[in-house]
C-alpha cells in the first residue's frame, strides 16, 4: 500500500524544505511542519483505514529522516525517558512526528533552548515543560518564561499533588516569573498547601510572607556570629525573620497534607534545610527515638561545633536538639508506614501522627514556644 499520489507529492515538499519539527494530529488526519518561515500543513487523503495510514505517513518520514522507513522503532529504543539520547540527534528525533520521541528530547541532557522551542511546538504538555524547565539553558533562555507561565495557568487543572509541587518549584527559578505571578502562588498555597511545599523546597530562604525574629535572636546574634561554624550559623538561620517563615510554614503544611505524595516531598524539603548540620546517618525510623538521641548526643558531646554552640549559649540547648533531630528527618520515617497503606486525607494523617507529633513539638521549639 502506497500513500495517495497527492499525500506522497505533498509530504516530500514539505520535508525537503529547512523543517524544524514535525508534528501529526491523527485525529485530524493532518501533518504539520515547523520551518523557519512557519508552520506548513498537509491535510491527509487516506486510501485506507485511518491507523494504517498513518503507520505509512511515519514510515514515509522516517525514510527521510533516518534513511529507513523501518528504522524508527530500532532507532527510538536507544532512547528512553531517562535522559540518554545522544545529543546529536536531537534535531532528528523532533521531525519524525512522534509523541514518544519529542519526550526524549525534553528529558536529554543536552537540551537547548532552541530545541526546547521546537520541542514545545511539537507536543506542548504540563510534563513537558516541566521536563525542559529542569535544565538551566532553558530556564535562562526565551522558552523559560514562556514554560513556566503556562504551568502557573495550568496549575488548577492539575490532579496530582507531587505535579503541582513540581511546577511550583520549577517556576520559582529565578527570572521565570514576576513577583505578582509568585504572590499569587503563595496565596492560592493558603487553600492547597501542597502548592506551600514547592516553595519551601525551591526558596526556604525568601518565602513571601512577613515572620518575626525569634525572640532569642538579638540577644544571641553576635555570639553566633563570632562562632562562625556550621552549627551556629544553621540556628542564627532558624532564628531569623525567613527561618521562622520557614518553620511555620512546615507546621502549617504538616498540621494538614492531603496525600502521600505531599508528606514525602515535605519531608524532603526539611532534611534538604537542615543538612548542613546533619551530624551523620539517622540512629532510626522512629521521630521520638531521635528526639532522644539527638538530646542524648548533644549532652555527650565534649567538643566540635554543636558542643562549642551549646558551651557558649546553655539555653539553647532546646533548640540544639530540635535542630539535631529534624535534621534527621526524611523519607524513611514514612516508609514503613506508607508500606502498609495507600490511605490518603484525615486517615493518612492520623496513621503518621507518630511522625508529626514530636516534629510539631520540635518546630514549636524552633518557634519560640516552650524555648
Amino acid at each position: 500500500m502506497d500513500l495517495s499520489n497527492e499525500d506522497s507529492l505533498r509530504l516530500n515538499v514539505l520535508l525537503n524544505q529547512d523543517i524544524e519539527a514535525i508534528r501529526i494530529d491523527e485525529s485530524k488526519m493532518i501533518v504539520y511542519g515547523l520551518s523557519p518561515k512557519g508552520e506548513a500543513k498537509v491535510p491527509l487523503n487516506p486510501n485506507c483505514r485511518d491507523e494504517q495510514y498513518i503507520k505509512k505517513v511515519k514510515e514515509v518520514i522516517s525514510s527521510h529522516v533516518l534513511g529507513s522507513p523501518g528504522g524508527y522503532p530500532i532507532f527510538l529504543r536507544r532512547w528512553t525517558r531517562m535522559g540518554q539520547a545522544r545529543d546529536d540527534s536531537l534535531e532528528r528525533l523532533l521531525k519524525l512526528g512522534e509523541p514518544e520521541a519529542v519526550v526524549a528530547v525534553v528529558h536529554a541532557a543536552g537540551l537547548t533552548d532552541e530545541l526546547a522551542r521546537r520541542a514545545w511546538w511539537a507536543m506542548p504538555s504540563a510534563e513537558n515543560a516541566r521536563r525542559m524547565l529542569e535544565k538551566q539553558a532553558v530556564v535562562e533562555g526565551k522558552m523559560g518564561p514562556e514554560l513556566a507561565a503556562f504551568l502557573v495557568e495550568f496549575l488548577p487543572f492539575e490532579e496530582d499533588p507531587r505535579d503541582m509541587i513540581r511546577s511550583v518549584e520549577l517556576v520559582l527559578q529565578p527570572g521565570l516569573i514576576d513577583a505578582a505571578a509568585r504572590d499569587s502562588l503563595w496565596s492560592k498555597g493558603q487553600r492547597k498547601n501542597a502548592l506551600l511545599v514547592g516553595f519551601l523546597r525551591a526558596v526556604p530562604d525568601d518565602l513571601p510572607m512577613e515572620a518575626a525574629a525569634h525572640p532569642r535572636l538579638a540577644e544571641w546574634h553576635e555570639t553566633l556570629a563570632a562562632l562562625d561554624n556550621p552549627v551556629a550559623r544553621q540556628l542564627a538561620r532558624v532564628l531569623s525573620p525567613a527561618g521562622q517563615a520557614f518553620v511555620k510554614t512546615v507546621t502549617t503544611v504538616i498540621r494538614k497534607p492531603a496525600t502521600q505524595d505531599v508528606v514525602v516531598l515535605l519531608l524532603e524539603g526539611i532534611e534538604r534545610y537542615f543538612q548542613p548540620v546533619r551530624p551523620g546517618p539517622s540512629p532510626s525510623v522512629e521521630m521520638v527515638d531521635l528526639v532522644a538521641a539527638a538530646r542524648e548526643e548533644l549532652e555527650a558531646e565534649a567538643d566540635g561545633p554543636w558542643a562549642a554552640v551549646r558551651d557558649v549559649l546553655p539555653e539553647s540547648e532546646s533548640l540544639l536538639v530540635a535542630m539535631r533531630a529534624l535534621s534527621w528527618v526524611g523519607v524513611p520515617l514514612v516508609n514503613p508506614i506508607f508500606a502498609r497503606t495507600d490511605a490518603i486525607g484525615t486517615v493518612m494523617r492520623r496513621k503518621i501522627e507518630p511522625v508529626t507529633r514530636p516534629m510539631l513539638e520540635q518546630l514549636a521549639m524552633l518557634a519560640g514556644r516552650g524555648a
